[in-house]
């Protein structure tokens, strides 16, 4: 069996394609507002794992680790609709402490549909702030802006 595709890194960007198809729209054809929530976390997510660095490894620790977002800001600027084949595109910019900055668009061709501004935060199973594990810090710090 074939393991879906999880985009790649292209410098320092990763890119993934995304089709969206009618589950995604609202009655009109229009991709409803809360899907883009949901696109730009698996550019995020895919981001970690064509890096090497998936959510389940950083869960199987002796110190587990998982991220939550503390913030997301998206700025629409077309509508996307059924059928177009889009492509998000995640850059992770910087770190300080816990927190992971991350910028975030999805174009279809060179038209930007969306973009979004994103604060993520490492955290324990408890849900305290924590440091990245070492490993993740050392595959992300090359790609920083």
């Amino acid at each position: 069996m074939t393991e879906p595709s999880a985009g790649e890194i292209v410098g320092r960007e990763h890119r993934l394609p995304v089709r969206i198809y009618y589950e995604d729209t609202d009655f009109t054809g229009v991709v409803y507002h809360g899907q883009y929530v949901r696109f730009f976390e698996r550019g995020r997510s895919d981001f970690l794992r064509v890096a090497g660095i998936g959510h389940a490894q950083l869960l199987d620790r002796p110190d587990p680790a998982a991220f939550t977002v503390v913030r997301l800001e998206i700025d629409f600027k077309a509508p996307a609709r059924i059928d177009d084949a889009l492509l998000v595109r995640t850059t992770y910019d910087r770190m300080a402490g816990p927190r992971l900055f991350i910028d975030q668009k999805i174009t279809r061709g060179e038209q930007l549909i969306a973009q979004a501004i994103v604060e993520a935060a490492c955290i324990d199973l408890t849900g305290r702030p924590r440091k990245p594990p070492k490993e993740l810090i050392a595959t992300l710090r090359p790609l920083f802006c």
